[in-house]
């Protein structure tokens, strides 16, 4: 079979399951199955593909029809320009996210900070922010090890181990040191509204990393509670929420002492993040 009619074949079986991007994602499937870049694959399409080759992209169209996620299927998501790596232990990271980055790098590109990363994941904002300022050192924590191994293996990927920390406990746990900036993107969902949300995230990614309580605010309070005792005075907490919650997080980290700064929104106009000083 040549690239041309295997692409063909994989767009028409993942368009048939209602996967909206059937073409990218057969494209992509191919491509990691030819061990080549999907660049190189397309400027093939007359070219015959082996048996291994093939064999390997029907396994991955199997998945993909089931909804399993592209990124864990190629074992990488791009943020921030680079290649993260991923797994099923780790949430995957998403643009939105890149907006408390950017924000952040230019808030402290000139500044010498230390940086705490609450539930790391794949360590992708503790990376990206230490990849853009370059006098600045990290601690990521997270309670899951196989997503501490995740993450460390991106600062190695990086280059960035030497600057970062990593810790597999409960962040509620950590005394001593304290911190100019603390950036946290905790689980947010409530717990009734998972069964809501799409096969791709709900049957796939670590519940542990959506799963917000009752009111989806749990893990959210406990960052902003805990922050307290672990930023310098007038440090700042970037966090991470959910639609429609910027009302209640906002009163939660008034009555904890904070003066918020400003709040992000994200590409369809909606606050995700804010930004706040501890007085």
């Amino acid at each position: 079979m040549k690239v041309l009619d295997a692409i063909k074949k994989g767009s028409k079986l993942l368009k048939e399951k209602k996967i909206p991007t059937y073409i990218l994602d057969s494209e992509l499937l191919l491509s990691k199955s030819l061990n080549k870049s999907r660049e190189e694959t397309l400027i093939n399409l007359e070219q015959n593909i082996d048996k291994k080759a093939l064999s390997d992209f029907n396994k991955y169209l199997i998945r993909r029809s089931k909804k399993e996620p592209i990124a864990y299927l190629l074992g990488e998501k791009e943020f921030w320009s680079r290649k993260f790596l991923v797994n099923k232990n780790t949430l995957i990271p998403r643009p939105e996210t890149e907006l408390l980055v950017e924000k952040l790098v230019n808030i402290f590109i000139k500044r010498r900070i230390s940086i705490l990363d609450i539930g790391t994941g794949t360590g992708c904002i503790i990376v990206s922010l230490l990849s853009e300022l370059n006098n600045c050192t990290g601690t990521a924590v997270d309670i899951s090890s196989k997503a501490i191994m995740m993450a460390k293996k991106n600062a190695c990927k990086f280059k960035l181990s030497d600057r970062i920390k990593f810790l597999n406990k409960p962040f509620e746990d950590l005394c001593g040191k304290k911190f100019d900036l603390i950036v946290s993107n905790p689980p947010y969902i409530k717990r009734n509204d998972i069964k809501n949300l799409s096969d791709d995230i709900k049957k796939f990614e670590p519940r542990m990393a959506l799963d917000g309580g009752n009111d989806g605010l749990d893990l959210i309070k406990k960052v902003i509670y805990k922050s307290k005792k672990l930023l310098k005075i007038n440090g700042m907490l970037a966090l991470e929420f959910g639609n429609e919650q910027i009302n209640k997080v906002s009163k939660i980290l008034i009555d904890n002492k904070f003066r918020i700064k400003c709040f992000i929104k994200d590409h369809g106009n909606n606050a995700r993040c804010v930004f706040a000083e501890y007085r």
